[in-house]
């Protein structure tokens, strides 16, 4: 293997330097007591002793950048034939190398978990998101402590360590504030991190973390504010802070955007760039697309377009009053999508300035997965109404009505699942689909023009996401470390893809990778192929049992799409296959096979842990951005919402407690002196109940009471406020959001972080001018006057510990 002799350490002066001999298998590396003479006095001549080092990677390792975008398929971007336009892919890939056999998981937490490892997804416990974590060992997203993430070795080698953007391999029931936080980036390696944690968030009102501290944005979206933006500047910053103080000390930077997961959100005039260009529907763009990258190279020119399945209803099978809707969902897409690239594009910039990019390894992955078909058969205004099995409500007229919201603070979107399907081309399927490769490969950038001699080339080796981790250590001189932090390690699952930088003819050593999804599974041999699709994406529960899926088989050597399936005519390739995916899944932890659906978002089905127990909870006046799954449900039920609160003598305004935001949720807050309540369907409808007179000044306990009418999920209730035990407020909710409030919005005490879940809060303005002494949630109760007693508090306090 040929290795370009420009490759240095910044800083560097030459020479042999101590960090060069220091033995790494065993991290951290064990500090050596001094056991030279040690005279009685400092100023004795004798008393002499050698400089203290600081800890570096071996001489030659660079700097590297990791940059994992969400929900890009193979035939979005430009620099792999697709019509979005990416320039800074594009500038990467010119002076780089494209990859175009690179694989993911088929879905996010997974991939990530995978490239963060080196490891098989279900070998470190996520065989699924972790909102559906089970106590299945290959599903229980508990990363194990004998598979280290890079960013942990890297740091104990001496590299500086930072991520930005979505973290979404935490298990549920450690997202509140009390952690625990070894698995947040932050205990994972990175030294510091800034973003999200959850599989998306509200790009205009987003959930943020500084390491585990949540803030709000500097600025609202009327000011400018977009989180993509933000986390770019925040990461250009740290990286300069970074070289300024420490030039000699490489670093790694983990920068994962949101992008361009849903709900699409972008700047109005990026999507406008994209006006008309979609008109004539996915059908036509996956042939335009599919000719595109036949011209540049990234697919062979035998190579057969995939036909679009029976699933997915053709463009002329679509009414045309709804086309104008679904072509403007895909300019939102594209141009969210360019917005993405061009911060990545500032990210880079500013490493050429200061002079590091040359010996920064970038990773550029457009995409943890395939396109997302979540979206439906005719995409979304607001996704919370797919989470919430809403249907009927988003009808042609509706979202021909409100169209103009698409990519704006006042829409939660997703684009449709032809859409989804085209930025796949040429491939079958989409994200969740692991068998086939619309699900699971991305195009894949590598650029270092210190390490990598070739320039503007394509790499067809098979790669996969679990191959980034091993390069990243071979291209620093680090071994694999046996030991971290006292637990010996399993060996990386990966192979380095450093054989392959400069010789495009080198045989491929990622010979056998298998996939799985949901029940979609696959096994990849030597060229070959066995597939079976057990569900789709958009549809309920699978058509049939795993022992029943059909499979297909594919030489891809000689058929790059998957086009051709030769199971018929070879039953004994299909049979070996199948019994190789077999051994394959043991080996990794896939079985048992988990096709359930709703029984895994049941924590007690599931087996996974609760953070809360019982019919109560208490929460402190202070405790702000709790996640869904850190409060108590209180969905499809009778239930109250009790406060002691402090009145100003200026009379009460703002939030006392508000659970979701703009999208779906509800808050009980006071505006004018008078004890509010409002409950938010969906974003399509809000229901108000007023107190009659306004609070006192004075200390109070007040109270929301909601009474479920029953009959099943979803429904409706009446509603009655209290003060100090006495009815203040009647009122009515005629429907309610059965599943989930948000998918990232949370339960805030004394303000509404996020979007407001009523309408009349701008600003920051939701604070309470008051004090908010303590939140009690209680679901199931009907007397609801009684007043809550002190030592009912302490009970239910004393129940949490």
């Amino acid at each position: 293997m040929k290795k370009s002799g420009k490759q240095r350490q910044s800083g560097d002066g030459g020479g042999p330097s101590p960090n060069d001999s220091v033995q790494r298998e065993v991290l951290p590396i064990p500090d050596q007591p001094y056991q030279g003479v040690r005279p009685f006095s400092a100023r004795d001549p004798s008393a002499k002793f050698p400089p203290i080092v600081q800890l570096r990677p071996p001489k030659g390792a660079p700097n590297v950048l990791v940059i994992l975008l969400d929900d890009v398929g193979f035939g979005a971007s430009s620099a792999f034939g697709g019509v979005v336009n990416t320039p800074t892919a594009e500038r990467l890939a010119a002076r780089g190398l494209r990859y175009n056999r690179f694989h993911t998981t088929a879905l996010c937490s997974p991939t990530r978990a995978a490239l963060l490892t080196g490891r098989n997804h279900h070998a470190v416990g996520f065989g699924g998101i972790t909102e559906i974590a089970t106590s299945s060992p290959g599903y229980s997203c508990v990363l194990p402590n004998h598979c280290a993430p890079v960013a942990e070795v890297l740091k104990l080698n001496g590299y500086s360590t930072a991520q930005f953007g979505k973290c979404h391999e935490v298990p549920v029931w450690e997202t509140s504030p009390v952690g625990p936080f070894t698995r947040w980036p932050t205990g994972s390696g990175f030294e510091h991190f800034f973003g999200f944690v959850g599989g998306e968030t509200n790009q205009w009102y987003p959930a943020l973390y500084e390491n585990t501290t949540p803030l709000e944005p500097d600025r609202t979206p009327e000011q400018g504010y977009h989180f993509m933006e933000d986390m770019t500047e925040r990461a250009m910053g740290w990286v300069r802070q970074q070289k300024a103080l420490v030039p000699d000390k490489p670093f790694f930077v983990y920068f994962a955007p949101g992008a361009t997961h849903a709900p699409h959100h972008v700047p109005q005039e990026w999507a406008d760039k994209y006006k008309g260009r979609f008109d004539a529907g996915w059908d036509t763009l996956r042939e335009e697309i599919f000719a595109r990258q036949k011209k540049l190279g990234v697919i062979p020119k035998d190579a057969l377009l995939t036909p679009r399945p029976e699933e997915i209803p053709r463009w002329e099978d679509m009414p045309e009053a709804l086309r104008p809707v679904l072509a403007r969902q895909m300019e939102v897409y594209a141009g969210f999508l360019e917005y993405a690239d061009f911060h990545v594009g500032r990210l880079i910039d500013a490493l050429e300035k200061m002079g590091a990019l040359e010996d920064t390894l970038v990773y550029y992955i457009l995409g943890d997965n395939g396109a997302s078909a979540e979206g439906g058969l005719n995409g979304t205004i607001n996704e919370g109404f797919i989470f919430n099995g809403i249907e009927g409500v988003e009808t042609p007229e509706y979202l021909i009505q409100n169209m103009h919201k698409l990519g704006t603070p006042e829409a939660y979107n997703h684009f449709a699942v032809g859409w989804a399907h085209a930025m796949d081309t040429p491939y079958q399927w989409t994200k969740q689909v692991a068998s086939h490769y619309g699900g699971t490969r991305n195009g894949c950038i590598v650029h270092w023009p210190h390490g990598i001699d070739a320039r503007g080339e394509v790499r067809s080796q098979f790669t996969h996401v679990i191959d980034v981790a091993p390069t990243l250590l071979e291209a620093a001189n680090l071994p694999q470390p046996l030991s971290v932090n006292g637990v010996q390690q399993t060996p990386i699952h990966g192979v380095s893809m450093r054989y392959s930088f400069d010789d495009a003819k080198a045989p491929e050593r990622h010979e056998t990778q298998y996939f799985e999804m949901f029940g979609n599974r696959g096994i990849y041999h030597h060229g070959w192929t066995a597939v079976t699709k057990h569900r789709t994406p958009w549809e309920g529960a699978p058509h049939t049992s795993l022992e029943n899926d059909v499979w297909e088989l594919y030489d891809t050597t000689k058929d790059w799409t998957q086009a051709r399936d030769l199971a018929a005519e070879q039953p004994e390739k299909l049979r070996e296959l199948k019994q190789l995916f077999l051994i394959e899944a043991t080996k990794y932890y896939v079985l048992p096979l988990d096709d359930r659906g709703v029984e895994r978002f049941n924590s007690e089905i599931a087996g996974r842990p609760e953070l809360i127990h019982g019919d109560s909870q208490l929460l402190a006046g202070s405790m702000r951005r709790l996640s869904e799954n850190s409060v108590l449900n209180i969905k499809n039920k009778s239930h109250t919402v009790t406060a002691e609160v402090e009145i100003p003598q200026r009379g009460a305004n703002g939030v006392i407690v508000s659970q979701g935001g703009a999208f779906g949720g509800w808050c009980v807050y006071a505006r004018g002196g008078r004890l509010s309540y409002c409950y938010n369907f969906g974003g399509l409808q809000r229901f108000y109940v007023v107190a009659d007179r306004e609070l006192l000044p004075g200390t109070h306990q007040v109270r929301m009471a909601f009474k479920y009418d029953g009959g099943g999920v979803g429904k409706g209730g009446d509603v009655t406020l209290y003060a100090d035990g006495k009815a203040i407020g009647r009122g009515r909710v005629e429907r309610t959001l059965p599943n989930v409030f948000s998918a990232d919005e949370t339960t805030d005490v004394g303000i509404d972080m996020g979007s407001p879940v009523a309408e009349g809060f701008h600003d920051g303005d939701s604070k309470f001018n008051g004090r908010v002494k303590w939140v009690q949630l209680d679901k199931g109760k009907e007397n609801f006057s009684d007043l809550v007693s002190r030592e009912e508090l302490l009970k239910i306090a004393m129940a949490r510990q």
